[in-house]
């Protein structure tokens, strides 16, 4: 081969590898651990971690080890390996107090009192860094934390931090079916290969529960809400141990959904009602199973007498007969029962909004202590934008926990660049008044405004078998943000955010500010172009994709688009004040003077709350329908800016990831004025004004979107 063939191929070969090895795929997540760029603080580093070591020989606490020799090896680019003992030239030691003498003797006992079973202690002390907890799990979550120090590029010179989560259960509710599809699923099929298990163990298990582990995340729900009976057989629950013990490691108990009519489809029972001693007997029995398979199972998630799902309103009971009933099978195991208070009723002619209030509010105080009563985060159904939901407040005899959606069913499902990070606050920050000024949400869920002790959030999870996880690049920051505000609901999105970009993408000041600029806004962009103004749930029916706003065939009533947004000729928008549905009754009323009048309403939530004439004078001097122009139109303008803004950074960012994320960006622009012009299209029949000459007109008819159809869209 000629001398000069063969250096091109060289030459070919080299650029291939390199590019390889360049190449970021996003499967390693915010766990990248790439070699710290600032070199002053690299040697800074270097000098205060050496000979470090872990004591202790659990399993937890080999992975603790594992994760720190992987994680110092690529941010110091310096081969570790971690001793299990304490040497003259250690200079950072983890472990519990009980593992050594040396951090017994410097952490305080009322120091480390106050950290809880899962809480930890980053120290300077003696010269020496320390990572202390009470538990080894307390003690992997402090080396997890301290990664995520290096990685930010923090200075590490006199650490003093001690770090106890606000939440006891912070649960990712996986709606993962055993056919592997997911519902409202848009990362591909589900991570849990239920034919090869338990006898093969996918990689990817170990990694889902270092990634949960690294934010502070303690439990997974494994299977849908709608749920399938099958799981809970002998089959399956070797299935599900195999899962629980590699999740165990890393401190995370696994959850099933339970059917609630699984005592007749695979217990032979006639009924399934829970006052019934034989259905009694036959859910203690099954729980006495698990428990004896799964010894530190967390206990069962239900969705019952909801959209078809079974439940004891078959029967002509309670919601709280039946939580009580499960939760009496759990309880000598120390498991709890996560009830949903997502209800809603065909036969029910009561505005949706007031349905799952009405029907719990009456149940306070008739939950057994080890039932948790999950709320989503507004009444209706994860909306890119809701008022929290009354019940927050509402029940102060009973452990309520949050339930928020990080898979994107409403907020652009994997297409759409939207950081979930700024609704999670709204929500969180929203005052419930309950208790007079600062009882916020977060405040309920915590338990300190009512005085709980179990308390928690559930996020739905956006976890897939794509390689990234989770469709889009940028949807890891929504899993990243959940499991950061489980831990410490005061954080602000920006930090979160900031945290994220460092970890995944670069540390350099240029790529931080405009990337977070990117991020911190997506969330109102998308609002704009779907659902300005209080607008809601005038997606697609069905796969809830793209907008949809005239559908008002379906059989629900509260299924059809035109139930929500009531556009007549004379305005649009859901009159919930005391002259209609009377929903805003349910909150307390320093809320309702918020909302009550059109004229004083946020206009963020204006048509959640209100009827409002075209005409409208708003805030800014513009009528309505002007306004409404404006938002749609300002929204897709903005997803131009954030193609804009990720351009300007793409020197800096690994090639393969921008191209991933700047073709996903030129989607999302198309799909915004899709947005825009079908929705305006279709409200203009009924405003009949034009859509303002300053704006770019719409290119086709609305007949033309009425006929766009999307049989296959995925997580339908």
């Amino acid at each position: 081969m000629p001398f000069i063939i063969k250096k091109t191929i060289a030459v070919f070969l080299f650029t291939c590898v390199a590019h390889v090895v360049k190449a970021e795929d996003g499967y390693e997540l915010w766990m990248r651990y790439v070699k710290v760029s600032d070199n002053n603080l690299l040697l800074s580093y270097k000098k205060s971690i050496s000979s470090p070591a872990v004591l202790g020989n659990s399993a937890t606490i080999q992975a603790a080890k594992n994760e720190l020799e992987k994680g110092l090896s690529g941010l110091l680019n310096r081969s570790y390996t971690l001793s299990s003992t304490i040497a003259n030239n250690t200079s950072f030691i983890a472990g519990t107090a009980v593992s050594s003498t040396f951090i017994s003797a410097n952490i305080p006992k009322e120091e480390l009192a106050k950290t809880g079973s899962d809480g930890f202690i980053i120290k300077t002390q003696a010269g020496k860094i320390i990572i202390t907890a009470n538990s080894d799990i307390g003690v992997l979550y402090g080396i997890f934390h301290f990664l995520r120090l290096l990685q930010t590029q923090q200075n590490i010179g006199q650490l003093n931090i001690t770090s106890v989560p606000k939440l006891k259960h912070r649960i990712l509710n996986h709606w993962d079916n055993l056919n592997r599809t997911v519902e409202r699923g848009y990362a591909g099929a589900s991570i849990w290969n239920w034919h090869k298990l338990p006898g093969f163990i996918d990689k990817r298990y170990i990694d889902y529960a270092r990634a949960n582990a690294s934010i502070g995340i303690n439990g997974a729900v494994l299977n849908n809400v709608n749920s399938n009976a099958a799981i809970l057989t002998d089959a399956y629950l070797q299935k599900v141990k195999a899962l629980a013990d590699i999740m165990r490691v890393y401190g995370i108990r696994v959850y099933l959904s339970a059917r609630f009519s699984a005592p007749i489809e695979t217990g032979g029972l006639t009924t399934a009602d829970p006052l019934n001693e034989a259905v009694q007997q036959w859910w203690k029995q099954k729980a006495r199973q698990i428990y004896s398979i799964i010894p530190d199972f967390g206990g069962f998630l239900v969705k019952a007498n909801s959209e078809g799902q079974p439940g004891p309103q078959d029967y002509k009971r309670t919601h709280a007969d039946g939580a009580n009933m499960l939760a009496d099978a759990v309880a000598p195991y120390n498991g709890i029962v996560i009830w949903r208070a997502f209800v809603y009723a065909a036969e029910n002619p009561v505005d949706r909004h007031k349905q799952a209030y009405d029907d719990f509010v009456p149940l306070d105080g008739k939950f057994r202590s080890n039932v948790m009563v999950q709320v989503k985060n507004g009444a209706i159904d994860f909306m890119p934008r809701e008022p929290f939901h009354p019940i927050f407040g509402a029940m102060p005899k009973t452990a309520l926990m949050m339930e928020f959606q990080i898979t994107q069913e409403y907020t652009g499902q994997s297409t759409s660049l939207v950081y979930l990070g700024p609704l999670y606050k709204e929500v969180l920050n929203s005052d419930t008044y309950s208790k007079g000024k600062g009882s916020t949400v977060a405040r309920v869920i915590d338990g300190s405004t009512d005085n709980h002790t179990l308390t928690g959030m559930a996020g739905v999870s956006n976890i897939g078998s794509d390689i990234n996880w989770c469709g889009h690049p940028f949807a890891q920051a929504n899993w990243y943000a959940f499991g950061r505000l489980c831990w410490n609901h005061d954080l602000d999105s920006d930090a979160i955010a900031d945290e994220w970009i460092r970890m995944t993408f670069s540390n350099k000041r240029n790529v931080v500010q405009k990337v977070k600029e990117m991020m911190l806004g997506s969330r109102e962009t998308m609002v704009s172009y779907m659902n300005p103004l209080g607008l809601h749930h005038i997606m697609g029916t069905g796969h809830h994709y793209g907008p949809a706003p005239w559908v008002k065939e379906l059989q629900r009533p509260e299924w059809n688009p035109v139930y929500y947004h009531k556009a007549d000729s004379t305005g649009i928008g859901f009159n919930r004040t005391v002259s209609g549905s009377n929903a805003i009754a349910q909150y307390s009323s320093a809320v309702q003077t918020q909302w009550n009048d059109v004229n004083t309403c946020d206009e963020k939530l204006l048509l959640w709350f209100h009827h409002v004439p075209w005409n409208h004078k708003m805030k800014n001097g513009q009528t309505l329908w002007n306004e409404l122009c404006n938002q749609y139109y300002d929204g897709a303008e903005k997803v131009k800016q954030l193609q804009q803004t990720w351009s300007s950074v793409k020197q800096e960012i690994d090639t393969e990831q921008f191209n991933v994320v700047a073709q996903l960006l030129k989607i999302q622009q198309e799909e915004a004025k899709w947005w825009r012009n079908a929705c305006l299209l279709y409200f203009q029949t009924f405003s009949k004004q034009p859509i303002p000459a300053t704006f770019e007109q719409p290119d086709k008819t609305l007949e033309y979107y009425q006929g766009l159809q999307f049989p296959f869209a995925p997580g339908n």
